[in-house]
């Protein structure tokens, strides 16, 4: 049986993990800046995360929601904690994905009404619903088109107004820092407006935090960097450093009924074992502020450097957008320099690394890029 092969693969195998780096089946080590699209939160094969879930795994791996699983109890409490969003409820689900499924489900069920506002750049998975209200063009198959998004500009306050005077908005969704897009962040001002319109026309403010979030902006949650208080929260990727599972926190006020929301795999025991282990990780090594200090580091060398290109980010969730295609770049760092970077469309590098990073790890990438780019600029000079 063939793969049904949709990914574009770089030549190289990765057969081992620990920390912050990678190694392929010929023995050589890489810095890994990109962390498997900023799911790897607590670095690779962390010796707690290992323990906890073969721990778990020689004890009960897998039952169905039918019966109580006091290891969500746990999760639910250590996230609250650390959170800051105690008040918050908490559906366990298995991806970012489904979280935004569930969420947009929700908000439909509460308001009672169909349409969801999204933004420009935005992503917010491929399953129906959320597929719907991304914009992307190419990853929306003619079952997944509705009449119910309506994708505005990104931080246009004024236009999202217009649009919830209709009176049938069950949702506005905005990414905490958006990913795919580019590394885009929201106005401050913009999330609280949002928070005032979203009120005053009944609607839920959904915070797609599913990359932004679980520490990566130097915040637990992108949004924190705001006073703003979301309806729904969504949150998967780092949320077990690679093992499947994702989140919704829903406000207090928002009432379940049997039946309302349900999943499957949701919250099994070895993924509640996983995240649990990913917070008391977080916890212990402080690395939500690590991601803050290594991050802000990171951003502050990067912008005294002599080179043309736009800087974006928070923490350790950083876009470099450049005027010309950095695949050379990325492509040199990855085979001369052995260093993991991310991308976003043709022209920007993505750093979404381990929020484990240290700042001499860092400095190693620094001095990589900057030769780097200095080639590349000197090879652009040329022609």
């Amino acid at each position: 049986m063939k793969l049904f092969d949709v990914y574009p693969l770089f030549d190289i195998t990765p057969v081992k993990a620990e920390g912050c780096y990678v190694w392929d089946d010929q023995g050589r080590k890489y810095l890994d800046l990109y962390g498997g699209h900023a799911v790897i939160s607590i670095g690779h094969s962390h010796p707690d995360y290992v323990q906890k879930i073969s721990g778990q795994l020689s004890q009960i791996g897998f039952y169905s929601n039918s019966v109580q699983n006091p290891l969500q109890h746990e999760l639910a409490e250590k996230l609250g904690k650390l959170s800051g969003c105690d008040d918050y409820q908490l559906f366990l689900c298995n991806s970012g994905a489904e979280a935004n499924e569930n969420a947009l489900k929700l908000a439909s069920f509460i308001t009672g009404k169909k349409k969801i506002i999204s933004y420009k750049k935005g992503f917010h998975g491929r399953t129906s619903a959320a597929v719907s209200i991304t914009d992307n063009p190419k990853i929306i198959a003619p079952v997944n088109e509705s009449d119910n998004a309506i994708i505005l500009p990104f931080n246009d306050i004024e236009a999202t107004e217009e649009a919830l005077k209709n009176g049938n908005v069950a949702a506005v969704i905005v990414e905490g820092i958006q990913g795919i897009g580019g590394i885009h962040v929201p106005d401050a001002e913009f999330l609280v407006q949002l928070k005032k319109l979203t009120e005053k026309y009944v609607a839920a403010l959904i915070l797609d935090e599913i990359q932004s979030g679980y520490g990566r902006s130097g915040k637990f949650f992108a949004f924190q960097h705001t006073d703003v208080k979301p309806d729904i929260i969504t949150m998967a990727k780092g949320m077990g450093n690679g093992f499947p599972v994702g989140g919704v926190l829903i406000q207090s006020e928002i009432e379940p009924w049997y039946g309302m929301l349900g999943t499957t795999f949701g919250g099994n025991h070895l993924a509640c074992a996983a995240a649990i282990s990913v917070l008391d990780v977080m916890s212990n090594e402080k690395l939500v502020e690590n991601a803050d200090k290594v991050g802000n580091y990171l951003m502050e060398k990067l912008s005294e450097m002599d080179a043309d290109f736009e800087l974006r980010g928070k923490g350790l969730m950083i876009g470099i957008e450049f005027k010309f295609p950095i695949n050379d770049i990325r492509q040199r760092l990855l085979f001369d320099y052995g260093i993991f970077t991310g991308v976003s469309g043709q022209n920007i590098i993505r750093l979404l690394p381990p929020l484990s990073l240290t700042i001499q790890q860092a400095n190693d990438f620094l001095a990589a890029f900057e030769a780097v780019y200095a080639e590349v600029a000197e090879t652009l000079a040329k022609d």
